[in-house]
């Protein structure tokens, strides 16, 4: 497979199902975790409805939806501009190590590269996966100066149910 014949376009309304199909099975290889698609379908659903919240990424074989890449935005006023976060990366098992993500992530830079008001691209990482991080670095990223922390108030032992 070659990036050629790998087609990318920004995902629509239309594509909801692929969408939420691929950031479950995201969370389950990456964290094991099981969710529901009546919990991820809305969050799907606000992307797609509004672009100031993201946006997605797909990559086709065919008319098969093959990989996606999300993307959303944290203006950084250090630097006049927002840096994209790259998100909810997912390949199809049968079409990994064949250039789908190197596709998707080299058009999102292309976009980056060309947009003025876009400082850089960030993304996060399980520190476990080795795979992803020997991708990431083999694309130009770098390991950041920073250590992430978070408060997730939807998680059920921190919000109180």
């Amino acid at each position: 497979m070659t990036e050629e014949l790998i087609h990318i376009r920004q995902a629509r309304p239309g594509d909801e199902a692929v969408i939420v199909e691929f950031n479950m099975e995201l969370a389950r290889e990456s964290e094991g975790l099981v969710l529901d698609p009546v919990d991820v379908r809305p969050g799907v659903r606000a992307v797609l409805n509004d672009p100031g919240r993201g946006c997605y990424y797909l990559s086709e074989l065919g008319n098969r939806v093959v990989g996606q890449i999300g993307l959303t935005f944290e203006w950084s006023d250090w630097r006049n501009g927002f840096f994209w976060w790259i998100q909810s990366v997912y390949v199809r098992p049968d079409a990994r190590r064949g250039g789908v993500f190197r596709a998707l992530y080299h058009h999102v830079e292309a976009m980056a590269l060309e947009d003025p008001g876009c400082t850089g691209l960030r993304l996060y990482v399980e520190p476990e996966n080795e795979s992803a991080i020997a991708t990431y670095h083999a694309l130009g990223l770098g390991d950041a100066p920073y250590r992430m922390l978070e408060l997730d108030f939807s998680e059920p032992e921190r919000s109180g149910e």
